[in-house]
């Protein structure tokens, strides 16, 4: 994670800073993880279940990699749900080692605001969605590019779409940002075309075969698996379809004031456009979906990668570090509302704020 730039003489770090980064940051998850936490909803669990194997061809790879499973032990929501811990678990580890192995105090406070927002109980919510997983791969393959083995990196990116075809505008134009800085342009073209064709072939094809899902509806129904038959029916339905049921301009609007933030952010501190077309790239899944707070989400998740990637050769001033600050306070007026009817936990001992001025 921290392979963007070339390795320079980082600015010296006194060992008190870096105990109080450090406890920030054990202060800062534990809240991400008591605001979001919750055991993976059936929505995921359900997609979680799609494979290869049961005609399936979007989202197919954790249900493929699991599917063998599922024959043996049969299709368990326990199953599923561990996976997505299991994901979620090894995400917070990269996360963690990423922080511990930072060479600027700047770069670690990116990640401490960034768990403080509501981007940090969100991490937990989305527990078994796959956005974890394309990120825990980006993560995978940006260590590859650091030991040398671009191939590798490109393999995973082409698994991050097969994982999810979101990949295409959240982790891949990441990747693409990293192999600019490091080789020439046409070298980062032989890379990035591999999972960006395969994305394109996976958008070509129907998401299932004729039949798959009725058949796999009576799969999951005959094992007693608690699936969500909404979520199913998301192979079935064409994207003018989506379009119909929901409202990208109020998709747009909600992402707006995300959008102004993380750009103003980032240019008060770099002046890169390429790294801002990289940052903002999610806010274009607003045509794919209906799911604003998580594209919001991703859009905060992009500009932290990316700026924690940027500022590992230098430290920030304390004006920098202040507009920063800023920055992440205006995004926590941002609300991201929760799926299945779940609201953050609020941080008090007796529960919700009596009402003031109401008689009784």
């Amino acid at each position: 994670m921290t392979a963007l730039l070339e390795r320079a003489p980082a600015p010296p770090v006194t060992r008190p800073a870096r105990r109080v980064t450090t406890a920030l940051f054990v202060v800062a998850l534990g809240l991400a993880a008591y605001t979001g936490f919750r055991l993976p909803g059936a929505w995921a669990v359900t997609l979680q279940t799609a494979s290869l194997a049961d005609g399936f061809h979007r989202r197919f790879l954790i249900g493929t990699l699991l599917h063998p499973f599922a024959a043996i032990a049969g299709y368990h929501y326990w199953l599923f749900a561990a996976a997505a811990f299991l994901i979620l678990a090894a995400l917070l580890t990269v996360i963690t080692v990423a922080f511990l192995r930072s060479r600027t105090e700047s770069a670690r406070f990116v990640l401490i605001g960034w768990l403080l927002v509501p981007s940090g109980g969100y991490l937990f919510h989305e527990v078994g969605y796959y956005d974890q997983a394309i990120y825990l791969l980006l993560f995978a393959a940006l260590f590859a590019l650091h030991r040398n083995r671009p191939v590798v990196a490109s393999g995973l990116m082409v698994l991050s779409v097969l994982t999810h075809e979101i990949a295409l505008l959240t982790v891949l134009p990441v990747f693409a940002l990293v192999l600019l800085q490091k080789m020439p342009f046409r070298r980062v073209c032989t890379l990035v075309a591999p999972p960006a064709v395969a994305g394109l072939i996976v958008l070509a094809l129907p998401p299932a075969a004729p039949g798959a899902i009725a058949k796999f509806q009576q799969k999951l129904a005959d094992a007693q698996f608690p699936f969500r038959d909404d979520a199913l029916r998301l192979f079935a339905r064409t994207q003018v379809e989506s379009w119909r049921i929901y409202s990208i301009t109020d998709v747009l609007l909600y992402l707006v004031p995300i959008l102004l933030v993380v750009i103003g952010g980032y240019l008060i501190l770099h002046r890169d456009l390429l790294s801002v077309a990289a940052i903002v790239a999610p806010a274009l899944l607003a045509f794919g979906g209906w799911d604003e707070a998580r594209w919001g989400f991703l859009l905060v998740c992009n500009f932290a990668v990316v700026l924690f990637l940027r500022l590992q050769n230098r430290e920030l001033r304390v004006a920098q570090l202040g507009a920063l600050a800023a920055a992440f306070l205006i995004l926590t007026h941002i609300p991201m509302a929760y799926f299945d009817g779940y609201t953050p936990r609020e941080i008090t001992l007796v529960g919700k704020p009596h009402a003031v001025g109401v008689s009784g």
